[in-house]
């Protein structure tokens, strides 16, 4: 057994070793809190392994020994969900379907990986287009375009890394899609949770690029993808009245809406979805990370087209179909979350967060833009520098976060976090503010 001082030290013989200099462990790690192996110190996780992570460490409903026995069961085995079906695998889709995914969106495909689940709604909206406008010959799938934003984060892999655009270091050199990409109009809040930057002007330039797009590339348009909230380019929230605006030109256009919520699914906004506060209705919604299993769930526009990619066999598949380990533990995780009502205490704990983060940009200084919902927080440092600077003194302080767009710092809590610990993050973010603040 390799002793935990030893870890990233047998690691680096490998593979490349840049993540979190301690080391998780998992036994000891517990609700909010992560356990350094190697110490013995203790991190309260506001990264949640770039949110994937709900229900804190250890809950004791995981612990469970009928569910312990059912996830050694399936983790003995790897089927081919795709095509062999289980008991474990039926009672997970119908706990997903019934409790999780909104009425009205009969359809669903699971895999591993939100890019593959992002790149498999593309999939879906390309079908379905082609056969909208009449493509026969395969090739002309070529034509079709997807309509993305600006400081959109959508994945790394085939069609996601064309509409990827936020460090270059994680696109350059690897060749992409020339697909159109027009203005993300991001709210700046102020102080008091007000808008604070002429938001309609900025709507107006994304609404005038979008409109000269579907001019460009007339009826080869398959969707127009949006993160409702964009995690990685910087944590940049949108009026409801914009992803309405979005709606409409989906519906003008013979276009697919697609909203992309890997990362803001799966009651991560104390919603189950973050689309359903503005009520803009997609056509299709890409998920993961929370969720545990990826995919994507489709309402009833793809069956204008009879043949569409949920009727016809092999359109989009994958061998494993998601992964049955996955589909167990998604399922527990519905129970905790709906049965314990954690939807309800991140939206509220969310409110704490952001009132206590305001309060300090108001009294001392440092930070602006404070902004979030539920798990998803975020504030803004007047420069990169600043940023980077902060997210050291905040990990020094046993406090972990993520890096979001240019100068901003992103929080992600579990779904289990309390009021207590939401004032020991304010407390620890206090001391970790610039200086001269």
């Amino acid at each position: 057994m390799i002793d935990a001082k030893h870890v990233h030290e047998t690691l680096r013989r490998y593979q490349l070793t840049d993540g979190y200099p301690f080391v998780l462990d998992l036994e000891r790690s517990h609700g909010s809190w992560l356990h350094d192996a190697a110490t013995g110190e203790e991190y309260l996780d506001f990264f949640t392994c770039f949110a994937s992570w709900p229900v804190g460490y250890n809950h004791p409903a995981m612990l469970e020994p009928e569910f312990r026995s059912e996830l050694d069961l399936v983790a003995r085995h790897k089927p081919a969900s795709s095509d062999l079906y289980t008991r474990q695998m039926a009672e997970f889709v119908q706990a997903f379907a019934t409790r999780v995914t909104p009425e009205g969106f009969p359809h669903h495909f699971w895999i591993s990986g939100g890019a593959l689940a992002v790149e498999n709604a593309l999939k879906i909206a390309f079908d379905w287009k082609a056969h909208k406008i009449g493509i026969e010959n395969s090739d002309d799938g070529n034509a079709l375009v997807i309509l993305h934003f600006r400081q959109a984060f959508h994945g790394r892999s085939g069609y996601t890394l064309s509409l990827t655009n936020t460090v270059p270091d994680k696109i350059a050199l690897f060749p992409k899609f020339d697909w159109p990409r027009v203005h993300n109009p991001a709210i700046v809040f102020d102080q008091d949770g007000g808008i604070a930057n002429d938001i309609e002007a900025e709507e107006a330039r994304a609404c005038a690029e979008i409109e000269a797009a579907l001019a460009k590339y007339p009826n080869r348009v398959a969707a127009i993808l949006l993160e409702p909230m964009q995690g990685e380019g910087g944590d940049n929230h949108f009026r409801p009245e914009f992803l309405h605006k979005l709606r409409e030109y989906a519906d003008q256009n013979e276009a697919l809406l697609i909203w992309d919520e890997v990362q803001t699914g799966f009651f991560g906004s104390g919603k189950a979805w973050l689309w359903q506060y503005s009520g803009a209705r997609p056509d299709v919604v890409a998920f993961g990370k929370k969720s545990q299993v990826c995919g994507c769930y489709a309402g009833p526009r793809v069956d204008e087209v009879p043949d569409n990619v949920f009727v016809r066999s092999s359109r989009i598949n994958s061998t494993w179909g998601g992964n049955l380990v996955d589909m167990v533990r998604s399922h527990k995780f519905i129970d905790i979350i709906l049965g314990e009502k954690l939807d309800e205490n991140i939206a509220a704990r969310g409110e704490e967060l952001i009132a206590g983060l305001r309060g300090l940009a108001r009294e001392k200084g440092g930070l602006s833009n404070v902004r979030g919902v539920g798990s998803l927080v975020a504030f803004t440092l007047e420069s990169p520098a600043a940023r980077d600077a902060m997210l050291k003194r905040l990990q020094e302080r046993k406090i972990l976060a993520l890096a979001s767009g240019e100068q901003a710092i992103r929080f992600r809590m579990p779904l289990v976090v309390t009021s207590e610990e939401i004032a020991t993050a304010l407390e620890r973010i206090e001391e970790a503010l610039p200086v001269n603040a």
